[in-house]
């Protein structure tokens, strides 16, 4: 979908991602990420029109608990409020799709999740098919490296091109103060094989939060908004035997749909938790050696299951606050083995403007 009304993010924060956090509950976690963020553009929260939230009951262990969080966020006086229980780029695509119809002009999105306390390998399977694929109880580490295995056996990568990409991703978080993991690492063990440790992401905590805003109140809270130019979501099979997962489809069709292959991106933010999916998206959005693949560290360097594709869509949009990007692809991802994936295309006003 492309915009038909000038929408931007106008502002983007998040928390220092850690592997655990026992003494800070969901809402504690998530509070400071609201704060700045509303800070950072002058907001109060009776400014914002709708605020939506990305989160899932299954790592809370309750259901309904994102209304805790939005207990935090103020619900009184009433406001116009949605979730969704998914990443929270999703979010913020319904909030996108809201301000484009007019039902608002600015939008709160955040996402979080706290992986920490319980096994996340073995709640992710939850998402799998019912009745062939979750009886068998495959983690998402073990899918993910039959994805791998299947790109190895393609010719289309091998285990020191993924060590690269492990290698390049760390140290691209030397320099985000965010990450979980900056500077690189050896690769490790084989966690399932040929995925080493270094090849997947680490499990952690954290928060993230955007205030998207339209038009002329974007350029009123921001020195160089975001404009989004395009976005779009789309969905594998649920059944993993009919997908050829050296190639992403999905992600392919939602670039296309979102402008992506329109004019060249020079940055990319890439939702990719293991190195083999990398590969699988480069090749699916056409990215070149010009473009500069995910320097924040991407999600090799922190991974908080919820705010992970959130992550990827803020941090591409700083990238063009602060103007070091012009024109920037975001990505995130959701299911096993890039099941379902949502591209964004942010982009800058002319410097000369």
């Amino acid at each position: 979908m492309t915009a038909h009304r000038d929408v931007a993010i106008v502002a983007f924060a998040q928390t220092r991602h850690r592997a655990r956090t026992e003494e800070l509950s969901e809402v504690e976690m998530l509070m400071p990420v609201l704060h700045e963020v509303l800070a950072r553009t002058g907001l109060k929260t009776s400014d914002i029109g709708f605020t939506c939230s990305g989160s899932s009951d299954y790592l809370a262990g309750r259901p309904f608990s994102f209304t805790m969080a939005l207990d935090g966020v103020g619900a009184w006086p009433p406001i116009a409020e949605s979730h969704v229980e998914q990443d929270g780029a999703w979010a913020l695509y319904e909030a996108w799709v809201k301000i484009l119809t007019g039902e608002a002009d600015t939008a709160l999105v955040y996402g979080y999740g706290k992986s920490s306390p319980g096994p996340l390998r073995d709640v992710l399977t939850r998402q799998l098919d019912p009745y062939y694929l979750a009886p068998l109880w495959p983690d998402s580490v073990a899918l993910a490296a039959l994805q791998a295995q299947a790109l190895l056996d393609a010719g289309d990568t091998d285990e020191r091109d993924l060590a690269a990409i492990a290698a390049r991703n760390r140290d691209n978080a030397t320099a985000n103060p965010f990450a979980q993991l900056p500077g690189a690492r050896p690769q490790g063990d084989y966690v399932v094989r040929p995925l080493r440790t270094g090849d997947c992401a680490p499990v952690g905590d954290g928060a993230a939060a955007v205030i998207l805003a339209a038009g002329d109140t974007a350029r009123a809270l921001c020195d160089r908004p975001a404009w989004i130019r395009g976005m779009d979501h789309r969905v594998e099979p649920h059944a993993l035997g009919v997908r050829d997962l050296t190639d992403s489809p999905s992600t392919r069709l939602a670039a296309t749909r979102a402008g992506a292959f329109d004019r060249p991106v020079d940055t990319a933010e890439l939702h990719a938790p293991f190195t083999a999916q990398e590969v699988v998206l480069r090749k699916a959005l056409s990215l070149g050696d010009d473009v500069r693949i995910n320097p924040s560290g991407g999600p090799l360097a922190a991974n908080p299951v919820m705010a992970a594709g959130l992550i990827r869509l803020g941090e591409a949009a700083a990238r063009i606050h602060r103007g070091a990007s012009d024109r920037a692809l975001a990505h995130a991802t959701s299911g096993p083995c890039l099941q379902q994936n949502l591209v964004a295309v942010l982009e800058g006003e002319p410097r000369d403007r």
